[in-house]
């Protein structure tokens, strides 16, 4: 039951900074938009080469047309982008990454207390695997609260990453055919390839946000939110 209330607020923090991601994306790409200096007419030489004629004052003192042309593209570009229903500031992404953090941390203490109490691994085992991504979620919240880079968190994620594989292969190895086991035990591959795609974004700086963003989506649906949805309505069981 607890792990299908994590799954849901997953699901819904993975589709929101998909969303985010993607917004952003587009905000980057429209800061770089602007009229092509080369091909657009030089406006500063032609004005400076009659002025030379003249005996007017040379190009260095003419304004610079083309530049201002393409400062006022980026800037309508960029506000383009921002109006979009995709654009999330990283203020208000920051609620649903403290409050699905502080949600993982809870219940992964109370299985880990639960665990510890009653010799059990099996709980121990699960609220470890939870405070893998609670801390995904609270550090995201910090760096976008410090307005910090991402490379530490996107070393971060490829241990997640490569933790989850293994994850992976030990549920479903005991999934003992459940069927909410087994796609738990899938899920793991696939958060090891968006955790990865993470760090390749955040770690080595590959432009691929757009595409993280798109996948993030995608991820949040279907590994978390009907899974922990189906948990939460009884249809599945572990």
């Amino acid at each position: 039951m607890l792990l299908g209330i994590v799954l849901l607020y997953v699901g819904a923090v993975l589709c929101i900074n998909g969303i985010w991601l993607i917004g952003q994306a587009s905000a980057a790409e429209a800061a770089e938009v602007a009229p092509d200096r080369e091909s657009a007419p030089d406006v500063s030489a032609s004005v400076g080469g009659r002025g030379r004629q003249a005996g007017a004052p040379d190009r260095e003192s003419a304004p610079d047309v083309s530049a201002s042309v393409g400062g006022r593209g980026r800037q309508a570009a960029l506000a383009r982008a921002e109006a979009s229903p995709l654009y999330i500031e990283n203020r208000e992404v920051t609620v649903i990454n403290l409050f699905t953090g502080f949600v993982g941390v809870v219940v992964a203490v109370t299985y880990i207390v639960q665990g510890n109490a009653h010799s059990d691994l099996a709980s121990a085992r699960s609220g470890g695997f939870i405070l893998l991504f609670a801390f995904t979620y609270l550090w995201v919240t910090i760096n976008q609260w410090l307005n910090a880079g991402g490379r530490g968190f996107g070393w971060y994620c490829l241990f997640v990453a490569i933790t989850a594989v293994p994850a992976g292969i030990y549920t479903l190895n005991h999934a003992a055919g459940n069927t909410g086991s087994v796609w738990l035990g899938l899920n793991w591959f696939v958060w090891a390839i968006l955790w990865f795609m993470f760090f390749v974004l955040l770690a080595l700086g590959r432009p691929i946000a757009r595409i993280t963003g798109l996948f993030t989506v995608f991820v949040g649906i279907a590994t978390s939110w009907i899974l922990g949805f189906g948990v939460l309505i009884g249809s599945w069981h572990f």
